[in-house]
């Protein structure tokens, strides 16, 4: 009996079925191999970004312009690399080889980026820093367009359709937790954990997530014996290129007039392709407007930054960190998704409105523009707190008297100072002039006498020259006047408060050291005057010792005194030394620039409205890629909209190395104006554009090439269909 009369049999028999049984196909558990691996990936990548623009301001102690233009540049390499990435991968490494070599990169660049803030190194920290900062971004755009494809290529399709969906949930939600719990963690390791000498940790706060990098690669490299690894197959992006060089060239050379300028390239790329790079080409002319969106949306790491360290971030059980507000946004992002599918979407499309992919993204932009314009009314709240500074023709002058008792001013010549401090200065506290008049000069000399009963001498004269716009710090003690320039600014840049220490003794007769002892180590000062000195925030005890000059005996006292010094704040600390002994010491913190005071949770607000517009924006712009691309140019377009996230950087490069503007809220009216008009621009753009259902016109020309099958060409080799009639359009 043959095969054939078995399987009769078996029929009647029962043991095989009448309609041919379906395979069924096992679920790739090695996709959670490469879900890990996003995970602690994105956990590195949005750890370390969430802390970058700090330490370069910081630690690397760049200013707060060019800190901007390294953070967008760096930017610009993460999302230009990906082109080079995804060459790479379909056309020689392929995706498993292009995700694990590229990954070492990606590690190295970590581990160098950690080592370079170590500062007992002695290493240069600025070079090596930003070497560790490319390696970075070659290593994180490398395999940007490859992990996702990579996990997609471990399904059967069609038949795990349904299992694949599952994979890209799973998927989006371990890039969601590990840029949530690094953006949230990795702030706190910088402020909270001291190392090296210094109130902050950025060689941890690096260092965790390149572990976590390292750690990822182990991952991957785990599930190389299940993974299901194809060839490269040539990358269409290349194609794309060559084919529209190829066009360029043969217009060039002909006299030929074509419809379009592609079709010179329809004998050697085929009219179907050409046609398909035609209708990428009309989506790309919607793309550029879209690079303005990204310019806006990609401040929350710089401007948005720098903005939240000019506020307060205590809202009583928690204080919230300037870089760690960055976490709303993830936060928001999946609480959002759900909330337009749902609610947002289906209410406004009643209304007539959201109703297709670019009217979403028009509503998307305008609401970018509408969190700009927040953001600046915001910024005019905290510059409003800052301190007043001398208008030119005009300086401002500080005394503080640290003795024990009052001084009387009591002759001022040439200018009446006796009148405006009223002609007395009170123990241990400042009087100030915020309006001397320098009637055109560039400085001025001011002379003046006062007298004291506490010091060695009962009148004194004295004088000390003012500066045009300039600030003057003058303060006594008991063997005379001592004077300087006086910086009463807060640092925007990295919002860090600064204490200036001013004693009643000179070092000549005694030596005075004081002690600070903070959460972050101990600050050392002695009586000589050394300007202000940034400290961290938070409650400070203090320790005196004091050492008579040419005695051997120390004599020392340890105070109950603290001071409480906040983000933002310009304080001066004034410390009274007794003439006699035993010491006794009385000591006072003035306030001469007041803390942050305006709330951190205000940046609420344009955050919310920032990641609405992401969800109109961003999310809509992918889907409106994949659905109006051909088959053949899903991943172009993909990568082109990913592209426009990299000319958006490159346009805050160049907007901050301008220099336009020296207020935040300046800057963000100036965004806000250029995003209104872009959308305008986009608007008129898409109201020109006319969808176009792929997927239905692959259907129809399918039906049309099967009713036409019959029909034969004119040779076997296979020349043009006559039954067949390409629409450009399509």
């Amino acid at each position: 009996m043959d095969e054939g009369d078995n399987i009769i049999e078996r029929r009647k028999s029962g043991d095989v079925e009448n309609k041919p049984e379906e395979k069924k196909f096992k679920y790739p558990y090695s996709v959670f191999f490469i879900v890990s691996n996003e995970f602690c990936e994105r956990f590195c990548f949005y750890g370390m970004r969430s802390i970058l623009t700090l330490y370069l301001v910081n630690i690397l102690f760049y200013a707060k312009s060019d800190a901007t233009v390294i953070y967008h540049a760096f930017t610009v390499m993460v999302y230009f690399f990906p082109l080079l990435g995804a060459i790479i991968s379909d056309s020689y490494l392929g995706k498993f080889n292009t995700i694990f070599f590229v990954s070492m990169i990606y590690a190295v660049g970590c581990i160098v980026l950690s080592i370079s803030s170590i500062p007992d190194l002695k290493l240069p920290m600025n070079v090596i820093s930003l070497i560790g900062l490319f390696l970075i971004a070659v290593g994180s755009g490398g395999i940007k367009p490859c992990v996702s494809a990579f996990g997609g290529d471990q399904f059967v399709l069609p038949q795990q359709e349904k299992l694949l969906v599952t994979f890209f949930s799973l998927y989006y939600a371990a890039i969601n937790a590990g840029s949530l719990i690094s953006t949230f963690l990795t702030p706190v390791l910088r402020e909270d954990v001291h190392c090296f000498g210094n109130s902050s940790c950025y060689p941890l706060a690096f260092g965790v997530p390149g572990i976590l990098m390292i750690i990822s690669i182990v991952i991957f490299g785990l599930g190389r014996p299940l993974y299901k690894i194809r060839k490269p197959e040539g990358n269409i992006i290349v194609k794309v290129v060559k084919c529209m060089g190829h066009a360029i060239k043969s217009k060039s050379e002909s006299d030929e007039k074509k419809d379009h300028w592609l079709d010179h390239s329809v004998k050697k790329f085929g009219r179907t392709f050409v046609d398909d790079v035609k209708a990428t080409l009309r989506v790309l002319v919607l793309y550029t407007p879209l690079p303005i969106f990204w310019a806006l949306y990609d401040q929350q790491g710089t401007a948005w930054t720098f903005q939240a360290v000019r506020m307060n971030g205590d809202i009583g059980f928690y204080t919230i960190l300037p870089d760690q507000f960055q976490v709303v946004n993830p936060v928001l992002i999946l609480a959002f998704i759900p909330l337009f599918n749902y609610i947002v979407y289906p209410l406004f499309q009643k209304v007539g409105l959201m109703r297709t992919s670019l009217e979403k993204m028009i509503w998307g932009g305008f609401l970018a523009a509408a969190a700009f314009l927040v953001s600046a009314l915001v910024s005019l709240q905290i510059e409003a707190t800052d301190p007043v500074l001398p208008a030119d023709g005009f300086a401002q002058v500080r005394f503080y008297n640290p003795l024990s008792c009052n001084i009387t001013i009591i002759d001022t010549v040439p200018c009446s100072l006796k009148e405006d401090l009223s002609g007395v200065i009170e123990s241990m506290s400042y009087n100030e002039i915020l309006d001397v008049k320098l009637k055109g000069l560039k400085e001025k000399e001011l002379s003046f006498s006062y007298e004291a009963d506490c010091m060695t001498k009962k009148t004194e004269n004295a004088k000390f020259t003012v500066k045009n716009v300039g600030t003057t710090l003058v303060y006594f003690t008991y063997d005379g006047l001592i004077s300087a320039e006086d910086d009463i600014t807060k640092d925007n840049d990295s919002g860090y408060p600064f204490l200036r220490l001013l004693t009643s003794r000179s070092t000549t007769d005694v030596l005075i050291e004081i002690e600070l002892e903070g959460d972050d180590g101990t600050k050392t000062f002695n009586n000589t005057f050394n300007g202000r000195i940034k400290m961290s925030t938070g409650k400070y005890r203090g320790k005196v010792k004091s050492t008579p000059l040419g005695k051997p005996n120390v004599l020392e006292e340890t105070t109950d005194f603290e001071v409480n010094l906040q983000l933002g704040g310009i304080y001066t600390w004034m410390l009274e030394v007794g003439q006699k002994y035993p010491v006794l010491y009385n000591q006072k913190l003035i306030t001469v620039t007041e803390p942050n005071s305006v709330s951190m949770l205000w940046l609420l607000p344009q955050y919310i409205i920032i990641t609405a517009a992401e969800i109109l924006y961003s999310i809509t712009g992918l889907e409106f890629s994949y659905s109006q691309a051909p088959v053949t140019m899903k991943s172009v377009l993909t990568a082109a909209f990913l592209l426009t996230d990299a000319l958006g950087n490159v346009i805050i490069v160049i907007i901050e190395s301008s220099k336009i503007f020296d207020k935040a809220s300046y800057d963000f009216m100036l965004y806000t104006v250029l995003m209104i008009l872009d959308m305008l621009v986009f608007a008129y753009l898409a109201s020109r554009y006319q969808y176009v259902d792929f997927e239905k016109n692959d259907e129809l020309l399918k039906k049309l090439n099967d009713e036409n099958h019959t029909i034969q060409s004119k040779d076997e080799m296979g020349s043009e269909n006559a039954a067949f009639t390409h629409n450009p359009d399509i």
